[in-house]
């Protein structure tokens, strides 16, 4: 069975260059033997990530995630079955929040600013759909 799993975090110190390249590094090593697929968002404050992938590995993950001491405040914003996967091209694409159009964000949150926290799940996944629509994806890592 297949499932998706979107969440939100704060990086517990700023992740720029190395610390983000390791995190992006070891998802791209280690997703493909699990089946996991997804996408990452990131800035000097927050990661919005979705995964895809069998239930039980994308539980583990998730679960990792929330005892990795470079995260916290991690909040699930969705959890669903699935019955195709609409990340299955990246082992874990990237997407860098400040490069993002402010009109696209303003679409789907009530400012110009990426705040998963404060919306619903289901906006902050269609702000990712787009991306992927849009080709805005960087690093594919296939």
């Amino acid at each position: 069975m297949l499932v998706r799993c979107l969440y939100a975090s704060r990086p517990s110190a700023s992740l720029q260059g190395v610390g983000l390249d390791r995190i992006l590094e070891q998802s791209r090593k280690n997703n493909p033997a699990l089946g996991v697929t997804g996408l990452l968002c990131v800035s000097d404050n927050l990661f919005v990530q979705v995964l895809e992938g069998g239930r039980d590995e994308v539980c583990e993950l998730y679960n990792a995630i929330v005892r990795d001491d470079r995260h916290q405040n991690v909040r699930m914003l969705s959890y669903e079955e699935i019955s195709e996967r609409h990340f299955g091209n990246w082992t874990m694409g990237q997407v860098s929040i400040a490069k993002l159009n402010p009109a696209l964000l303003l679409k789907y949150f009530k400012r110009i600013e990426l705040d998963p926290f404060d919306c619903s799940g289901h906006a902050t996944m269609s702000l990712l759909r787009e991306l992927v629509a849009t080709a805005s994806i960087l690093n594919r890592g296939d």
